[in-house]
């Protein structure tokens, strides 16, 4: 049996991002939130190079970029931003290390997907990667290169973990419509065919010894084929699903694909209690007419959306409630 057939998922956890700047603090706070799956922190408020893309073009190999006033473009050489995401990268991981001596179970780290990293990334004339087939496969494959190196570095320093990798496809359905603007803005660039996708998904699945898992808050969420692509996890804002979305749902939990559930917001609100924020979820499964019992080994309950754009005290709040809501929700599966 493989390692990801056999895993054993924490019962709640965060997306990536948190607001602030010190990685000691951040570490701290996402691994005492999630003792049974703490994740590396991403703190984008310290600037180009710690933001989504900019973290994960730091992680390519041979194939380099910098910004531009329009975004990250394709270069010769690594430039400065490059260069201080390396660096911050480094201390998330130092820290990491630090709070996660002796641990023991899941451990998630998030890179940007192929799709939207193809579609965030300028080549040198301006336009995006996603227009250029050539520099596309070039992309990913650069990607999967740096991915490799990266859950090698993260299971020597944490060796009692297992490592899941969060690929984070935001743009991914956008790429599947042909919504994505060209730099004049006037158009948009073709849709990318749904096997080209689903086939650079699955390459970039195979790069990781354990389970991978995509992650998108945006509506429609292609629920099917990030599955037939070998995701073993999909990761989703709860509160964006729609009726269409069901079919696909229940075939995913079935097929026993774990769902990373959104269910408390990303920005500061007032929070319910831990069983309100479960209720949908609750719903949902007896819609489906899924049994009680299945929820808590299905679900990983986790906030909305990365919460890069939240106060430090929400912030905390959210994770310590996702938390809550998880033994809520197995306590009380009814």
């Amino acid at each position: 049996m493989s390692e990801k057939s056999k895993f054993s998922w924490g019962p709640a956890t965060g997306i990536g991002s948190m607001p602030g700047g010190d990685a000691r603090e951040a570490a701290k706070t996402v691994v005492g939130s999630f003792e049974d799956f703490p994740y590396l922190a991403e703190l984008p408020a310290r600037g180009p190079g710690a933001d989504m893309l900019g973290r994960t073009i730091g992680l390519l190999v041979e194939m380099y970029a910098h910004v531009e006033p329009s975004g990250w473009r394709i270069s010769d050489r690594p430039g400065r931003d490059t260069r201080r995401g390396r660096s911050w990268l480094g201390e998330d991981l130092d820290a990491l290390e630090e709070f996660t001596q002796g641990y023991e179970g899941p451990l998630k780290v998030q890179a940007v997907g192929p799709w939207t990293l193809a579609a965030g990334l300028e080549l040198r004339g301006g336009e995006a990667v996603l227009g250029d087939t050539g520099a596309r496969r070039d992309l990913a494959e650069s990607l999967a290169e740096g991915l490799r190196g990266h859950l090698a570095e993260v299971r020597r320093r944490v060796p009692g973990a297992q490592v899941v990798l969060q690929l984070d496809e935001p743009s991914l359905v956008a790429v599947l419509r042909g919504q994505i603007r060209t730099a004049s803005g006037y158009r948009t660039h073709r849709a990318v065919d749904r096997q080209i996708v689903e086939g650079s998904l699955r390459d970039l699945v195979a790069v990781s010894e354990g389970p991978v898992i995509v992650h998108s808050c945006a509506p429609d969420v292609p629920f099917a084929l990030l599955r037939r692509a070998g995701a073993a996890g999909v990761s989703f804002d709860f509160g964006l699903l729609t009726e269409r979305d069901e079919e696909g749902i229940g075939e995913a939990v079935e097929g026993g694909t774990q769902l990373f559930a959104g269910v408390v917001p990303g920005t500061d609100t007032a929070l319910s209690d831990p069983a309100g924020s479960v209720m949908g979820v609750r719903t949902l499964w007896r819609r489906l007419g899924l049994k009680p019992e299945t929820l808590a080994e299905s679900l990983v309950l986790t906030p909305s959306c990365g919460l890069a754009g939240a106060s430090p005290a929400y912030a905390r709040a959210a994770l310590a409630h996702c938390a809550r809501a998880a033994r809520s929700l197995a306590d009380n599966p009814e």
